[in-house]
């Protein structure tokens, strides 16, 4: 079976409003999904395996803020088997199902020293020169996808309006993405910021490449867990990005449940 006719057996083949795959420390988001039905990823024919901690590998189907949503429970990143293509069979899934909305988060690093860990960053645009395109290998004219407006004007609106609605403060920035899985070093740190970027981590280019080769609308926030290497005093750890994102959490679901109260509009 598809993984698209196993999830309507599962939870029912109505259509989703939007689709939100959430990142390190995150997944106890989906906790909050009313009638929630839980599928293992291993039993979506397609989808990856998950081996970080902090992703449990499980999609929650069910209504927040009244929309039928989507929780994906953890991705596969490139550096566990080097494949920028891994997330492929989940964005095609979402598609099956008409999402009108993905929206992707993720643990970083700040290259901002204004911006704290335990901040929130919407991200407007991405710099990913160091790593694998994930349409690498995709065949017809289709792989050219233009990369303005990335993330979805719209709905950083959205965004912005829903964390505004729940006394979130949202930052804006530039998320680059870098392969890891070992951590940057100062000097890498110092280019990044040279180059424009306000954030680093080691995800969600990739899915969203794959996302507007589908034509999916895409929206993306980081939860900000250390500063980037060079600028605290201790090097970053998964150890202190997985303890922050759990203390930030709760922020991180009062925006989500904003968007999807803007989107209801």
């Amino acid at each position: 079976m598809t993984a698209r006719a196993i999830i309507d057996a599962a939870a029912g083949p109505q259509p989703l409003d939007c689709a939100i795959i959430l990142g390190t420390g995150l997944g106890g988001i989906a906790d909050a999904v009313e009638d929630a039905v839980t599928i293992p990823y291993a039993d979506l024919t397609g989808f990856p395996a998950t081996g970080v901690s902090g992703h449990a590998g499980r999609m929650v189907v069910g209504t927040l803020e009244g929309r039928r949503v989507a929780l994906l429970q953890g991705r596969a990143h490139t550096y566990e088997t080097g494949n920028a293509r891994a997330m492929k069979p989940v964005i095609e899934a979402l598609e099956t199902f008409g999402t009108r909305a993905l929206l992707i988060t993720n643990a970083a690093g700040s290259l901002d020293p204004a911006m704290k860990p335990g901040s929130i960053m919407a991200i407007t645009d991405h710099i990913a020169l160091f790593g694998p395109n994930p349409l690498i290998g995709e065949p017809g004219d289709g792989r050219f996808v233009p990369m303005n407006d990335a993330y979805d004007p719209f709905l950083r609106v959205a965004l912005a309006r829903g964390a505004s609605a729940r006394g979130v403060t949202l930052h804006e920035g530039v998320y680059a993405w870098v392969t890891g899985p070992s951590f940057e070093t100062p000097a890498e740190i110092r280019a990044l910021r040279v180059l424009g970027a306000d954030a680093v981590g080691m995800s969600t280019v990739p899915e969203v490449i794959l996302a507007r080769h589908r034509g999916l609308q895409v929206v993306a926030l980081s939860l900000i867990t250390n500063l980037a290497a060079g600028l605290a005093s201790e090097a970053p750890s998964h150890t202190e990005t997985k303890a922050v994102a759990a203390d930030g959490a709760l922020a991180v679901e009062a925006v989500i449940r904003g968007f999807l109260s803007e989107l209801a509009t």
